[in-house]
């Protein structure tokens, strides 16, 4: 089940966190952060209405009745001119490859354009293959980025992919 994220869920995405292995969160903070800070935590479950979008997706925790867990999260956030917006997604080690980065992308793509956002980019770890292929697939542009050679710039533009109907304009993901 795919939906925004709430203030409630502070509790939720740090055990979110803690189920994330040390590689994974490294590919998504880019730091070796073991779990999110206070503050970092309470702006991840209080996305700025009119200027981000944070999703999570939930899955029946294994054995527990009615229990549900974060296994994904996905979110942007537009720059102050409210033509482009960068993304981030982090997906739990045991819901990678069910294709829950596709679809959360595809959400973010869906509300960036109907915002009226004009590009999404966001900053991949060279080595983080999966993200790079997803971004491809979608139809993002592959650059150089100015955080040096481990990091790849992905940009994609909202305008022109729209016209191909799917979010990368190149086929579902």
């Amino acid at each position: 089940m795919l939906r925004s994220i709430r203030p409630d869920d502070r509790e939720a995405l740090q055990a979110a966190m803690g189920r994330l292995s040390g590689e994974a969160r490294y590919m998504r903070f880019m730091a070796a952060l073991k779990e999110l800070p206070p503050a970092m935590l309470e702006r991840a479950v209080q996305p700025i209405a009119g200027r981000e979008l944070a999703l999570v997706a939930l899955a029946d925790a294994a054995g527990e009745d009615g229990e549900r867990h974060i296994v994904a999260g996905a979110r942007y956030i537009a720059g102050e001119d409210l033509q482009s917006c960068e993304f981030a997604i982090a997906v739990t080690d045991e819901w990678c490859g069910a294709g829950l980065a596709s679809r959360l992308m595809q959400e973010l793509i869906r509300s960036a354009r109907a915002r009226g956002l004009k590009s999404m980019e966001g900053f991949i770890l060279s080595g983080n293959t999966p993200m790079r292929k997803l971004a491809k697939r979608l139809g993002f542009q592959v650059t150089a980025s100015d955080e040096g050679p481990g990091v790849v710039r992905v940009v994609l533009d909202l305008v022109s992919a729209q016209a191909g109907g799917t979010p990368g304009g190149q086929g579902a993901a």
